[in-house]
């Protein structure tokens, strides 16, 4: 710990130090108002003991209190400590009123001020804690909840293995996969079985992080770091300090913030935005996208030394159609989970919904399945679950089964066969008879063909921006090719 000794008598200071370092406090000192702005700006202080009375002005305590106003500014939450030769009352006082939080008079008491500066230093400590745990519980709120792993199929199998073998490291790891196959899920599995699974994982979702605050919600900035900025804020690497960082759909990152992550990647150090005061991270990173990397690197769309540093390790998680032997299980936990929720007894699929589950593709994967059930569960007139309670659209039919189709107690193999008739690409539609959802996500699937699969260029020809697109795709379970 460091706190700030700012007096213009240098025997003041000299003795404060001996006192400080025998009690096993750093210090740093200044000797004008100036000075200790530099330091404030410049370093992590844990409190200021501050003189109030400098050169211009010896007995009126003005030069202080206006210091102190000043602090404040910078880090309101930095302890103030304040000392002078001339305390009347009415000074402490308006000390206190302008962020002060104890007062001291020349000549002091080597005790009770150790004892003023020990309680100070500890409240500062449960303060910093009081606020990291509250943004941590705002973040926790926001989140939504994940599936739990299911590895019966062969896939899942060596997925696990995977994971085993790399979670108790520090590598920086890499997920991909689809929309929907549970990659935050997964993130949070690893984080609990690493060492650091005592310390939180905080979560960024950087498609919706856009350039102008990329510094500010990464880095954090202090009160004043720009026009809005009212008051300090904790960037999210501060808040995984001592656990993971998930940065989920990465290759959202704007290109010209890239630089400034590969910075602290390899540095493992940072600055609050506003300020000049160097951080220390101390963060496992766990990255997560569906976009191509490698291809975003040869389209100069992604940085391609960032890309070495998040991918210690590449675990790719499969779509939920490479792993239908894991469908039956996942339906019974969630219908479980979903019958806790409602108070309700747990739903039970009929044959032909278990069948006609087995036979759709899920484009949305685990968090369509997810949906799927949920919704059934409430449009079910008994407490068994028919094939029209699931409203699965039309492309089930389509949908060529694999050669192996998991069965139950109550499912047997059955090979779907093509229509004849099937419907071609080219087929007219009919937006008028869509819901404004449905018509949504058709617009943005056909600009996406328009776009040759480019997200980005598909969002120019919507008029969206690049996060608000992200969105989209992420809420209707849209995987661009």
């Amino acid at each position: 710990m460091t706190i700030l000794i700012a007096d213009d008598d240098q025997s003041v200071i000299i003795a404060l130090k001996m006192l400080f370092k025998n009690a096993a406090i750093d210090t740093v000192s200044a000797d004008t108002p100036e000075k200790v702005l530099t330091l404030v700006k410049q370093r992590q202080l844990k409190l200021a003991l501050l003189d109030l009375n400098y050169h211009k002005d010896t007995t009126s305590g003005m030069e202080g209190l206006e210091l102190i106003s000043k602090i404040k500014e910078i880090d309101n939450h930095l302890p103030i400590v304040v000392m002078t030769g001339w305390g009347t009352i009415q000074l402490a006082v308006e000390a206190i009123q302008r962020g002060a939080n104890d007062f001291v008079e020349k000549p002091w008491d080597n005790n009770r001020l150790l004892a003023i500066i020990k309680n100070q230093l500890q409240l500062y400590e449960s303060r910093k804690r009081e606020r990291k745990l509250e943004a941590e519980n705002t973040l926790l709120k926001q989140a939504q909840s994940q599936p739990v792993t299911i590895t019966l199929s062969p896939a899942m199998r060596q997925l696990n293995d995977i994971i085993m073998r790399v979670a108790p490291t520090d590598l920086n790891i890499l997920i991909t996969g689809e929309n929907g196959t549970g990659k935050s899920m997964l993130a949070r599995q690893i984080h609990q079985l690493s060492k650091r699974k005592d310390s939180a994982i905080i979560s960024v979702n950087m498609g919706a992080v856009s350039d102008s605050t990329f510094e500010s919600e990464m880095f954090g900035h202090v009160k004043g770091a720009y026009t809005d900025a009212k008051s300090e804020r904790i960037g999210r690497i501060e808040l995984a300090e001592g656990g993971t960082l998930f940065l989920d759909e990465i290759a959202n990152t704007p290109l010209n913030q890239q630089a400034k992550l590969l910075h602290v990647l390899e540095e493992r150090e940072y600055e609050p935005l506003g300020s000049s005061r160097t951080q220390t991270a101390d963060i496992r990173l766990i990255s997560a996208t569906n976009a191509n990397l490698d291809t975003m690197v040869s389209n100069r769309e992604f940085r391609q030394d960032l890309l070495f540093r998040v991918n210690s390790t590449t675990i790719r998680i499969p779509a939920l159609r490479e792993r239908m032997e894991d469908l039956p299980a996942l339906t019974d936990h969630f219908l479980f989970n979903i019958a806790k929720r409602f108070e309700h007894p747990p739903r039970k699929l009929s044959t032909e919904a278990l069948q006609s589950m087995l036979r759709y593709p899920w484009p949305g994967n685990i968090r369509e399945l997810h949906h799927v059930l949920e919704r059934a569960s409430v449009l079910a007139r008994s407490d068994e679950i028919q094939a029209e309670d699931l409203q699965l659209t039309p492309q089930d039919r389509y949908f060529k089964s694999p050669e192996a189709i998991p069965t139950s107690s109550n499912v047997t193999n059955t090979n779907i066969a093509t229509p004849e008739n099937e419907p071609t690409a080219d087929s007219a539609v009919d937006l008028q008879g869509m819901t404004l959802e449905q018509a949504e996500q058709y617009l943005i699937e056909q600009a996406l063909k328009n776009a040759d699969g480019s997200a980005l260029a598909a969002a120019k020809i919507l008029g969206l921006s690049r996060s608000s697109f992200y969105r989209r795709l992420e809420k209707y379970g849209i995987t661009p090719p």
